[in-house]
């Protein structure tokens, strides 16, 4: 082979090697063919995982309808769950907006705050409420109250909401919800005086057994709790505790007896919620029966507690 022939032999193959080196070194080329693959998918959490639940996040959120008050704080009054007292992780931006209510109620004293607690089906209400949804309110309320924010301006309710959903810790953000009434200068609360007047010609009586630890109350007796709290907040009454003995013994003893019972039930309800300030505990020992001490069963029923309000 001539030296000419080797010498175009070596460009011609030099260029074929060029030509394929570019086709497989550049996407662009479509001298080439490809064989075509998939593109690169990004799998997010909820495809990878599609069980995933997102945690519920209330904002501290409250709007007066016409605008003269208007807050959002991204945070909230946090609970665990089956719990209605406030984790003490209160955020500086929640006080914050405390601070501004308080200014925004003192300016105008005909407004009002609902507080309505939100609750779950499957938590356990250890309150001494009707449910923990009010259980959760009557907490903020306090709250407020202890921040300067007045009683007579605050309401409380409770409401179902299975919607809403614990992180996994079982911390509940914000189960709450609220928002602004206004009230005219002459309006009364029928509802309320009549259901504070049966408190005090039905209050709450409770009998303990030797040695009892705890108070179980009935569904009645819870929601006559929910309503001494609003006699309380709003008509600036106090719970009276009054501890009474049978005639067994001598007096001062059984004085000092009633006193404890009366001392125990208040205990109880300060642990629920109820501001100690509000509570007046005394006995009245032997003194006030209302059944014969004559008999086991009359006896029984002078050792008793009272609940009521003055």
């Amino acid at each position: 082979m001539s030296k000419k022939t080797t010498y175009l032999l070596g460009i011609l193959l030099t260029i074929i090697i060029g030509t394929l080196l570019y086709c497989y070194l550049c996407d662009s080329c479509y001298c080439c063919p490809k064989e075509e693959t998939e593109p690169t998918k990004v799998i997010t959490n909820a495809e990878a995982n599609p069980n995933v639940i997102t945690v519920t996040r209330n904002a501290f959120a409250i709007t007066e309808p016409n605008g003269d008050f208007k807050l959002n704080v991204n945070d909230n009054f946090n609970f665990k769950t089956s719990s209605f007292s406030i984790l003490d992780s209160v955020s500086p931006k929640v006080i914050s907006g405390v601070s501004k209510l308080k200014d925004f109620l003192l300016k105008n004293p005909l407004k009002t705050v609902n507080i309505t607690g939100f609750y779950k089906s499957d938590e356990t209400n250890n309150s001494a409420f009707p449910n923990l949804g009010l259980a959760r309110a009557n907490s903020v309320k306090n709250y407020f109250v202890t921040h300067g924010i007045p009683s007579k301006q605050l309401d409380t309710y409770g409401k179902l909401n299975d919607v809403i959903v614990p992180d996994g810790a079982n911390t509940l953000f914000g189960p709450m919800s609220f928002n602004i009434l206004t009230h005219s200068p002459d309006e009364v609360d029928e509802k309320l005086l009549a259901s504070c007047d049966s408190i005090r010609k039905n209050p709450i009586v409770l009998y303990f057994k030797t040695g009892q630890a705890q108070i179980n109350l009935t569904p009645e007796q819870r929601q006559k709790i929910a309503d001494i709290s609003h006699c309380v907040d709003k008509l600036g009454v106090k719970i009276l505790v009054v501890g009474h003995t049978d005639n067994t013994g001598n007096a001062q003893t059984n004085l000092n007896l009633g006193q404890g019972r009366a001392d125990f039930a208040k205990s109880y309800l300060v642990s629920n919620g109820i501001l100690s300030d509000n509570i007046e505990a005394s006995s009245k020992g032997q003194t006030d029966p209302i059944a014969s001490n004559n008999t086991e069963e009359g006896r029984a029923k002078n050792r008793r507690t009272v609940i009521t309000i003055n």
